[in-house]
């Protein structure tokens, strides 16, 4: 008895959870819909609400910040991020683990199935300095979790600088690259093209993290 009791109550608790995973879907998608059509600043969460076929307060439960609605992958990628160079084998630095994370991840962005969202989705942020200011900060957390994580695992006192800068360096070619996608996407360029030129970027990015700055930018005499 006790036995078939736990069955259906973990029964339950799978439906309940895959008709929220279903609501949140209804809500980001109603949300990208309205974001295109008018712009970020320009919908209400109401409106979202609405086209989603749920109350106002539905929406908050999932996304307390409107912002959210747009950036609602970023916490896994964050998650992502840190357990590559959690579990990086033995001899391999965090540059190499986080930075080829990275350039992989931002590769993805160039298949025709992300094609699509990654025009209206970069349509939307350039359009709105309130989604340009966010997406800033959630770049300066993660980097603050990665500079956290490799200062953790070196030992680096407070203060010491190589931690901060390591981190930064593997998020600036995140980022770099990223930008790079939006560009080219809404130039037109997309598929096969798109991924083969941002691996082809990354892995130039990925030689100057692991090989350093000395021999590059010169003067020439």
């Amino acid at each position: 008895m006790g036995t078939r009791r736990g069955r259906a109550a973990e029964q339950g608790t799978g439906v309940r959870e895959r008709k929220r995973q279903e609501t949140r879907a209804k809500i980001v998608d109603a949300a990208a819909e309205l974001f295109a059509e008018r712009g970020f600043d320009a919908v209400s969460v109401m409106e979202i609400a609405r086209r989603a076929g749920v109350v106002e307060k539905t929406v908050f439960n999932h996304f307390p910040v409107k912002e959210g609605l747009v950036f609602d992958a970023d916490p896994p990628m964050r998650a992502a991020l840190l357990d590559a160079v959690r579990r990086r084998p033995a001899g391999e630095s965090v540059s190499a683990a986080a930075g080829s994370f990275v350039v992989g991840a931002v590769s993805l962005l160039g298949s025709p199935e992300a094609a699509s969202g990654v025009a209206r989705m970069a349509q939307v942020i350039r359009g709105s300095r309130t989604l340009q200011v966010r997406e800033r900060e959630i770049l300066g957390e993660l980097t603050d979790a990665l500079a956290g994580l490799i200062a953790e695992e070196t030992g680096a006192r407070p203060g010491q600088v190589e931690p901060w800068l390591a981190a930064h360096a593997v998020l600036g070619l995140y980022a770099a690259l990223l930008e790079l996608a939006r560009d080219r996407v809404l130039a037109g360029v997309g598929g096969l093209e798109l991924s083969a030129e941002l691996r082809r970027q990354g892995r130039r990015g990925l030689s100057l993290l692991q090989f350093g700055l000395a021999g590059y930018a010169k003067r020439r005499p």
